[in-house]
């Protein structure tokens, strides 16, 4: 069965896309929900997706570390990234540290932040601005999820494109 990616929103039906974007602001992987979705849920999906080609071998699933805003913060994003041995960069929420403080010993560890890789948590929304460059995409003028979805697709596409004009010229 298919799931509805249109969704109900004040403006309407919308979609929203999810992605993950590599260091140098390039697209790894993108999906697409309802409009009314919250952020959370879709941060399993989109890690599933991502796979780093090599020059030898399979492609790499498992990141070294994932930077995230707070709207992914929750404890089940955590937990999956820890038995992954993957580094969370991912800021606590106030009432999550709050709540955690309460527990006291039952509570766990306060998060730890990576200086370096904190200030690396932009290019997500670096790469966002590069796709809404393209007035289709920040307009939204496809009526359909699966148009705007190959909207983005070809967006992101000319992403890496460029990329890698830029880099062997």
């Amino acid at each position: 069965m298919k799931e509805a990616l249109l969704g109900r929103s004040r403006d309407g039906l919308t979609s929203k896309a999810h992605l993950a974007a590599d260091r140098k602001c390039r697209p790894i992987c993108l999906v697409l929900t309802a409009g009314q979705a919250a952020d959370s849920p879709p941060f399993l999906p989109v890690l599933e997706k991502v796979r780093a080609r090599l020059p030898v071998g399979r492609p790499r699933t498992r990141p070294g570390a994932v930077a995230a805003d707070k709207a992914y913060s929750s404890r089940a994003n955590r937990s999956y990234l820890r038995k992954r041995y993957i580094k969370a960069v991912i800021p606590e929420k106030k009432d999550q540290a709050v709540n955690r403080k309460k527990k006291g010993s039952r509570g766990g560890r306060p998060t730890r932040r990576d200086v370096d890789l904190h200030k690396e948590r932009n290019t997500v929304e670096r790469l966002i601005n590069k796709l809404k460059a393209w007035r289709g995409i920040a307009t939204r003028y496809d009526k359909t999820p699966e148009s705007y979805l190959a909207g983005l697709h070809l967006r992101a596409s000319m992403i890496w494109i460029t990329d890698l004009l830029k880099a062997t010229g």
